[in-house]
């Protein structure tokens, strides 16, 4: 379902001479019992070569594109799929790529970017008219020349050899794909899907970082029913806890000063999320979601609800026990579930955590080995995040949207073409909710 793969061959030729495409005729079968089999020397019609791009592409009913690298002309998205009549300009976009953006603080990488994005196709008189919209952000701060060691020799954990392993080429500068500057195209993707989901259904999604290295915020200090933007941004971190912000803070800066980097955790949650997205087996919700924060570089770990802390826990203490509130809509008492039962969405708060790894070093020796297989010492240049969890945050926060945002199309497509059975269903839409008399 998050998948850009075709159905078709990733290689097919096509002929317009009879030909079967694999240098004969289906006449020339008839050959094959005679003594002489007659094979074609040479081809009267040339192929027609179709190669079917993977790997860059999600979602279904909202799709959404990004291309460009990290040292090239710049980066972007193409979103195919987004309903008509909504109002976005690049100042809707913009807000979510300046959190995103490099050099906000001392704790993030000294490149600098205004990040400024174009809105190129898809919308008229600001509003959106149905048709694929392209956002694009120029690179303007690029210095390939602090890449030059590493076009011998591979940066240990990081995409340098494993680049060269499936394509046999690789762009040195910045890391090309793998950098995280590939996630531009998402966050402004993003931007579009949270509007979205506002808009029609009241959702919203935070993020916040929950961990620095060894600085763990503790569980339930954080309301996530009040949970607010402001909160969010209110330091250079992004921990909604001023006390355990300075301790990050604090953290990072004690690595940073050495060249070095430490990974964190960002917790992201997502209120008034429509009951119902998901799918059964292998589209569930929380299966989605996975794939899609697994896929921003550096994650290496995806939690949902209790995660593994569940597993310390019996049936009978991690179960969520239903109830009826007092406009008579089920709840769950708890929420180890994370918002998410049997792969599909109960209408409680979803709630994740990813963990994202440390990432550089700079100016310090390392153990590796060249391209052409010597061992040999490295010692990384460039400018990079000592941490990169408070540039994540709207990373994560877009990813999530654009999960969401699929599924409720997806969700309206099957289960609203006719009317809900309204002893058992709700509806998505939030002004019918609010009509409905019941909370958000």
């Amino acid at each position: 379902m998050a998948s850009s793969l075709s159905s078709k061959s990733f290689l097919k030729a096509s002929r317009t001479d009879g030909g079967s495409g694999l240098g004969f005729h289906v006449s020339d079968l008839a050959k094959l019992s005679s003594p002489t089999l007659h094979i074609p020397s040479r081809r009267t019609t040339p192929r027609k070569l179709e190669v079917q791009a993977v790997g860059s592409t999600y979602g279904t009913q909202f799709r959404v594109t990004t291309f460009g690298e990290s040292h090239g002309g710049g980066v972007g998205c193409v979103i195919d799929g987004c309903p008509p009549r909504i109002p976005l300009s690049e100042a809707d976009i913009q807000v979510d790529l300046d959190r995103r953006r490099p050099g906000q603080s001392r704790i993030t990488t000294p490149r600098k970017e205004t990040d400024t994005c174009k809105i190129y196709s898809g919308v008229a008189e600001g509003l959106t008219n149905g048709c694929p919209i392209m956002v694009k952000v120029p690179n303007t701060d690029q210095r390939g020349h602090d890449y030059s060691e590493m076009s011998l020799a591979y940066r240990p954990s990081h995409a340098d050899a494993t680049y060269d392993f499936k394509y046999g080429v690789r762009s040195v500068q910045g890391g090309g794909r793998s950098s995280a500057r590939e996630t531009i195209g998402r966050v402004a993707a993003g931007a579009v899907a949270k509007k979205i989901l506002k808009k029609f259904s009241g959702t919203e999604i935070f993020a916040y970082v929950s961990q620095a290295h060894k600085v763990v915020l503790p569980e339930g200090l954080v309301d996530h029913e009040t949970l607010t933007l402001d909160q969010i941004e209110s330091n250079i971190v992004r921990c909604p806890d001023p006390e355990y912000a300075e301790k990050m803070i604090a953290a990072i800066d004690a690595v940073r000063v050495r060249g070095d980097s430490v990974g964190g955790v960002v917790t992201c949650i997502a209120r008034n999320v429509p009951r119902g997205l998901g799918s059964p087996v292998f589209d569930k919700l929380e299966a989605e979601l996975a794939k899609a924060a697994l896929s921003l570089p550096a994650t290496k770990g995806f939690e949902i609800g209790s995660g593994f802390a569940g597993t310390f826990l019996a049936g009978s203490e991690h179960n969520d026990e239903f109830y009826t509130d007092e406009h008579g809509r089920i709840r769950t008492r708890t929420n180890r579930s994370g918002g998410i039962q049997g792969g599909i969405s109960n209408g409680e708060i979803i709630s994740m955590r990813i963990a994202f790894k440390p990432t550089s070093t700079i100016g310090r020796r390392q153990n590796t080995v060249t391209r052409d297989k010597h061992e040999t010492e490295l010692i990384a240049r460039g400018r990079h995040d000592p941490c990169v969890v408070p540039r994540a945050v709207p990373m994560v926060e877009a990813m999530v949207a654009l999960v969401l945002v699929d599924q409720l199309m997806a969700q309206y497509a099957q289960c609203e073409l006719f009317p809900i059975n309204t002893d058992l269903q709700e509806p998505l839409e939030l002004p019918m909710l609010e009509a409905a008399g019941l909370s958000i």
